[in-house]
């Protein structure tokens, strides 16, 4: 185990509705609110997504800036924008009858956001089910690499998302061996995700799997969708990993409880001490991940 974990909370997600959770933030001022919360319970990173008006989906780095901005004004939380966007708004364009795509285009908007320091990296093609609904997200090698060099122009660090190990040792390793991200690499494993075609689901087995497979100079996180983040995200503290919580991945604290993502970020917190370990700070974050110090806000600060 390491003796510091980074708890990251994921309060919006791209596919969640307040008809699921009403306790689920969308619009920039209740996301900031909810993250400065979670912030203090011992959260050291958000993935944010950013959402319209309308409660829709959307990568509009005006959207995005506002929503950073309000979180960087009271804490010094690391802000992991999403490349993903949504199912959704600004994100979806029917292709055909029964088939829409999440437009690459739009995604890559994710990176704009002024204070973004991080963003989630999907560097493969997706096809998912959601409510009857068929998503295909194309990133062929191409685009991988060119997401790939647009954030290393933009001096943001990339999450590697993973739903298998074919995720993990393709382009993932691919553009780590090229040279597009410093070390340490964060990979974030997300597992239990059903409708996504390809995915896997989550077992002790398979996490220690894809470990096993990890780049050289690696450092991991474990993202599990419902009823598996829990287990999943305490196992993955028993390997030595880091975990990520919040209602993007999962609306119920318990069977039939709505949750809150405060709940969740505060058990999370809980059990890595529980474990022998210490959540880490924001500051201690950016120190593993080898990224540049923010100064604390000093109202945060005196607190």
């Amino acid at each position: 185990m390491t003796q510091k974990v980074i708890v990251t909370v994921a309060p919006t997600g791209g596919m969640a509705s307040k008809k699921q959770n009403p306790n689920l933030p969308t619009q920039p001022d209740e996301i900031a609110e909810t993250v400065v919360r979670c912030y203090n319970e011992g959260a050291a990173i958000v993935a944010v997504h950013a959402r319209r008006r309308d409660d829709e989906a959307t990568c509009d780095p005006a959207v995005y800036t506002r929503i950073n901005s309000l979180i960087r004004d009271k804490c010094d939380i690391i802000i992991n924008n999403s490349t993903g966007g949504g199912v959704n708004g600004d994100m979806v364009r029917t292709l055909r009858p029964g088939l829409e795509e999440i437009q690459f285009e739009e995604r890559l908007k994710g990176a704009d956001g002024k204070h973004c320091e991080m963003v989630t990296f999907d560097c493969h093609t997706i096809l998912a089910q959601f409510h009857g609904r068929n998503l295909l997200m194309v990133t062929e090698s191409e685009r991988c690499t060119q997401m790939a060099q647009l954030f290393k122009d933009k001096g943001v660090k990339p999450e590697w998302e993973v739903f298998s190990l074919a995720h993990l040792v393709q382009d993932t390793a691919r553009l780590i061996d090229a040279g597009f991200d410093k070390p340490p690499y964060y990979v974030n494993m997300v597992l239990g995700a059903a409708g996504f075609q390809g995915g896997y689901p989550y077992s002790p087995k398979i996490v220690q799997m894809m470990v096993d497979h990890l780049p050289k100079d690696s450092i991991f996180c474990v993202s599990a969708i419902g009823p598996a983040q829990l287990p999943a995200t305490t196992n993955a503290i028993l390997l030595g990993g880091h975990i990520r919580v919040g209602l993007e991945d999962n609306n119920y604290y318990g069977r039939g409880q709505l949750a809150t993502n405060e709940q969740l970020v505060a058990r999370a917190v809980r059990i890595v001490r529980e474990l022998g370990a210490e959540p880490a700070t924001a500051a201690e974050a950016r120190e593993m991940l080898g990224l540049k110090p923010v100064k604390a806000p000093a109202r945060v600060a005196a607190e």
